[in-house]
């Protein structure tokens, strides 16, 4: 859609937001006022910027590679370029621009957090500040990067949403009929467990179905992974590269609004819902059994099957390099009954009161 003014939100920013696609260089960013003139002019100039160098930011306001001291800006443009990744980023280069990579401290950030984001939720501040901001520092320091702490409560409530085994095939089903390829990338995230994104961009040539392997060459985390492959799922995915010889990506999916559609198409199909092939303006997605369904759920899936059925505890989850860190993992320790439970086959039963005796 083309680029759009989106007025102001009450509790949330006083000025007019630039948002939409122009030029396929997709644009999410404050206008920096409150006047509608004055936003449109601006909207006007990022077209321009778009029109003469094919993306936003510019390029050239960079630096050159080894002038100057590295700034916020220029690490932000090589993460970009690196990643893909350029949901949001905008307002952070608006916000912090030439500042230098060393004045990026804990309180320079935390700041910038409260400024931009002063009525929202510390879960909502920590995706939109802390996190990307994190991923670009590490990228351009690499161990030199100070660790960035989510202040203010920014972790946020930890989700332990999943699907029972019946729901998950029966969402894939569905995605079949849509699209099998889409079923196709469901399967890979359900038993492989990795990101939406990590799916979507693992290239072609590090798909190995005869070795039941998938290497990852990057990640959230920056930390190269091997994946392990069932035999099943390997040999779907070796007719895959037999029918599309030639890719440079193993699947053909773009990030955006479209992606995100074929998922709930797929989650309502299986309530017994219609849902439009394409989302029509002002359309709202209706609350429904499956709704919590995400690309994410995917992966609480995965990980929680793993404990489950699989038998794999904590430390095993951490082992196969989906995360960091065993505080990270123990959110799935919920699924796993733990031996007291056996305890209640001795509870009294109905009709039945053991180790006592009739009164005379």
């Amino acid at each position: 859609m083309p680029l759009k003014l989106r007025p102001p939100r009450a509790g949330k920013t006083p000025n007019f937001e630039i948002r939409g696609t122009y030029r396929r260089v997709h644009v999410e960013v404050s206008s920096g006022t409150h006047r509608r003139s004055d936003a449109l002019k601006e909207l006007k100039r990022i077209e321009g910027v778009i029109d003469e160098h094919g993306q936003y930011p510019a390029p050239e306001a960079a630096p050159a590679p080894g002038v100057g001291q590295p700034t916020f800006l220029s690490a932000a443009v090589a993460y970009m370029q690196a990643t893909g990744q350029k949901r949001g980023i905008a307002p952070l280069i608006k916000r912090f621009g030439a500042t230098p990579l060393s004045e990026m401290t804990q309180a320079t950030i935390d700041t910038a957090a409260m400024e931009l984001h002063p009525h929202v939720s510390p879960a909502t501040r920590s995706r939109n500040v802390y996190i990307p901001v994190s991923a670009i520092l590490h990228q351009a320091l690499g161990e030199a990067c100070p660790k960035v702490k989510h202040t203010f409560g920014g972790k946020g409530a930890e989700r332990k949403d999943f699907m029972w085994p019946d729901d998950a095939f029966a969402v894939i089903g569905e995605a079949d009929k849509i699209d099998t390829e889409f079923g196709l990338y469901l399967r890979l995230l359900l038993y492989t467990g990795i990101r939406k994104s990590e799916g979507r961009t693992i290239l072609a040539a590090d798909v190995r179905p005869n070795d039941l392997a998938a290497w990852l060459k990057t990640s959230k985390n920056e930390d190269p992974r091997m994946l392990r492959l069932r035999a099943d799922l390997a040999s779907a995915l070796a007719r895959h590269l037999e029918q599309h010889p030639g890719r440079e990506h193993f699947f053909k999916f773009k990030e955006g609004g479209h992606f995100k559609h074929l998922l709930l198409r797929a989650t309502m199909a299986v309530c017994g819902l219609e849902c439009p092939k394409r989302r029509p303006t002002g359309w709202k997605k209706p609350k429904f059994r499956l709704g919590f369904v995400t690309f994410h759920v995917f992966r609480h899936t995965w990980a929680t099957w793993l404990r489950y059925y699989g038998g794999a505890d904590v430390q095993g989850l951490v082992a196969t390099k989906n995360w960091r860190d065993e505080r990270s993992a123990r959110r799935y320790s919920h699924v796993v009954p733990r031996d007291e439970w056996a305890r209640v086959d001795n509870l009294p039963a109905m009709g039945k009161i053991r180790g006592k005796r009739k009164r005379a």
